[in-house]
């Protein structure tokens, strides 16, 4: 009984690793102008729109590394903007769980 508890408690926590996602915020942007995106900006919305209607795949700039996506669909509507990413990291891609507009990152101004 002991070790069905302990094969039970050891498989439990295998698939439980197995399934931990990353959740990263980056920049949408495009392969072909890569981390030059790299803050979001109404000139970069342009431009990755731009590029992606020429056939430029999209991708995520965060912090300095530009990530290959596995579904280009969950970033549309997002291009040139700062986002939210959730799913698995493997290497330079990522397998998107869920992508959203994120917050801009604001400065204060003096007063």
């Amino acid at each position: 009984m002991r070790n069905r508890i302990l094969m039970l408690i050891g498989m439990m926590l295998m698939f439980g690793c197995m399934a931990w996602a990353d959740s990263i915020s980056g920049v949408v942007s495009d392969a072909m102008c890569g981390a030059k995106h790299a803050r979001a900006s109404a000139a970069a919305v342009a431009c990755v729109k731009k590029c992606e209607t020429g056939g430029s795949k999209l991708v995520v700039v965060s912090k300095g590394k530009v990530y290959t996506t596995d579904d280009q669909d969950k970033l549309k509507g997002l291009e040139g903007q700062r986002v939210k990413i959730d799913g698995t990291i493997t290497g330079d891609t990522i397998a998107i769980t869920s992508a959203a507009a994120a917050p801009s990152k604001m400065t204060k101004s003096p007063s």
